[in-house]
């Protein structure tokens, strides 16, 4: 977890869970609810920290701390402060059931969840989907969605991508993703499952290279071309997050807020799992991308404590 100081929330130095326990007790006891206390903590601790409070506060108090909170804050906000008292992989795997047995599948999260994850994250992901519903992550993917997209999703589930660089088949990548799509009449998409799916992303990132010199096109925009529906997004979310998992984050929200209505559980999903990881990597792109913070961004389109603990999330504004 090298790349764990990038994110904006950190563990708290002076921690004493008992303390924090004893704070949120108070702010949800009797009438009312003091919200600005709830949000100010809970944003100033670690998820590891946030699992201690919780173990302290049954102690104390002989309460479940979700099930209080949830029964004192409600909406946006309410799934907000669950998502961050939620332990990272646990989280993951509760989206994922969710995209998967709600009526209809919700593919945005199998897209977001399995191009971003690294191998050993898919690993605990598909180990605690097993103990925490007793099924199989694979089999409930695959009986949810079909062709290419499927074909994709099973490979990124296998959490088994090359090490290191190929550099004998970074030419021959490229020379087959050009015969399957720009040179080819109709798409061959298994060619860009097979070669997208198991390669590294220090590998492909030598392949877009090599495929940009050999087609005159990007990557992406040959995948916009050829391809289409879910798994065409699929796609594209394998090569941004190749080139940078920040990249690929920073636009998910830009595109998340922008236009009429904001797509809430995107906002929420993306800030609650990066905070700790790389939020402040995902900031500066976001920047370099927009013409506007991601701080000024999340400010104009949300309200209320759901705004104010976002921000916090954010943690500043690169205006």
């Amino acid at each position: 977890m090298l790349q764990a100081s990038r994110g904006t929330v950190k563990a708290s130095g002076n921690f004493k869970a008992s303390e924090d326990a004893e704070v949120l007790h108070k702010a949800m006891k009797g009438l009312g609810t003091d919200e600005d206390s709830i949000l100010q903590l809970l944003t100033a601790r670690s998820n590891a920290q946030r699992q201690e409070i919780k173990a302290t506060y049954k102690t104390l108090f002989g309460k479940d701390l979700v099930s209080d909170l949830k029964g004192e804050l409600g909406g946006k906000f309410e799934t907000l402060i669950v998502g961050l008292m939620t332990p990272p992989i646990a989280y993951d795997v509760t989206s994922l059931r969710n995209a998967i047995k709600g009526a209809g599948t919700d593919e945005k999260v199998l897209v977001e969840i399995l191009s971003s994850r690294t191998c050993q994250q898919v690993k605990d992901i598909i180990a605690g989907y097993r103990q925490e519903y007793d099924d199989n992550l694979e089999e409930d993917v695959c009986g949810d969605t079909s062709g290419h997209f499927k074909r994709l999703l099973v490979i990124l589930l296998q959490a088994n991508r090359q090490k290191g660089i190929q550099g004998g088949e970074i030419e021959n990548d490229a020379q087959a993703l050009f015969k399957a799509g720009e040179q080819h009449f109709g798409t061959d998409e298994q060619a860009f499952v097979t070669i997208l799916g198991n390669r590294s992303a220090e590998h492909l990132r030598k392949v877009f290279d090599a495929y940009m010199k050999l087609s005159g096109f990007e990557m992406e925009e040959s995948i916009q071309r050829e391809t289409s529906g879910a798994l065409r997004d699929l796609l594209l979310a394998v090569v941004k997050c190749a080139r940078s998992v920040p990249g690929y984050f920073a636009e998910t929200l830009y595109y998340s807020m922008k236009g009429a209505g904001t797509d809430d559980n995107t906002l929420i999903r993306v800030m609650v799992s990066r905070s700790e990881v790389d939020m402040l990597d995902i900031r500066a792109e976001f920047r370099r991308k927009f013409a506007c913070s991601l701080h000024s961004m999340i400010r104009g389109d949300t309200g209320g404590d759901y705004r104010k603990a976002l921000l916090l999330l954010c943690g500043g504004d690169d205006a």
